[in-house]
């Protein structure tokens, strides 16, 4: 959808910039008949996460270049999703741009690549959850079925990959994804995460960060195939796991 043609929709009044920090709550989704009154379209930072209420876990991750409140807008065509209240909120400053559920009703309606673009959204989000409830106790699956998720998310939208390997050819997919929110959506605890990410890197599925980076929550995927064998592990176990 060509930027002219947004203009007859939207304009910079109705459609501000709005700095989400972090640590704040935005909205809780999913509430019963209280639908939300923008769609977030995120600019710059994040993640946006959000966190179920009954087990205090991610169940979806939202980067720049796609949009959050995709589930609890009233569109009349599209019905609002159902489930338990979560919270949506920030892990880090984001800058996103809130664009009203009346335009967003009026685009849906008269441009059909946007609604391709929004049922792609919606079917991400399915696809998402679906991949963190393939999520074995078995740590490096675990870590593994996040990952996954994230690279199909991320490349169906087009934001990835980033970078390709100049040595191997291989896609590169980088993502801003802090231990503690791998921790909350495999539900395991920060040193395992630690080690399941070091073993990663040991055996060439994540590329260590530079030196400069080693603060940094950065992950890098360099082997996203590779991923998929231990993805399927629940059974046969991974050679390098536990880590030693």
């Amino acid at each position: 959808m060509a930027a002219t043609e947004l203009g007859n929709y939207l304009s910079a009044a109705d459609c501000p910039l709005e700095k989400l920090y972090s640590g704040r709550p935005i909205y809780t989704a999913y509430l019963p008949d209280e639908p939300t009154d923008y769609l977030y379209a995120l600019v710059s930072g994040g993640p946006v996460m959000v966190r179920s209420a009954p087990l205090d876990r991610a169940i979806a991750l939202t980067y720049p270049g796609s949009c959050f409140g995709i589930l609890d807008l009233d569109l009349e065509e599209m019905r609002v999703a159902r489930g338990f209240p979560s919270l949506v909120e920030a892990y880090k400053t984001t800058d996103a741009v809130k664009i009203p559920r009346q335009a967003v009703r009026a685009i849906y309606k008269d441009n059909s690549d946007f609604r391709d673009r929004y049922h792609l959204l919606l079917e991400l989000k399915e696809k998402f959850q679906y991949h963190l409830l393939n999520c074995s106790t078995y740590p490096p699956q675990a870590v593994a079925a996040l990952l996954r998720a994230l690279i199909y998310q991320e490349r169906s939208l087009g934001n990835q990959p980033q970078q390709t390997d100049s040595k191997t050819g291989s896609d590169i997919f980088c993502f801003d994804l802090p231990v503690d929110i791998i921790a909350r959506a495999c539900q395991l605890n920060h040193r395992t995460v630690e080690q399941v990410l070091k073993g990663m890197i040991k055996v060439n599925l994540l590329k260590a960060n530079a030196k400069s980076e080693t603060a940094s929550d950065l992950v890098r995927v360099c082997d996203a195939e590779g991923l998929k064998a231990v993805y399927g592990a629940t059974r046969d176990k991974v050679s390098w796991w536990p880590l030693r």
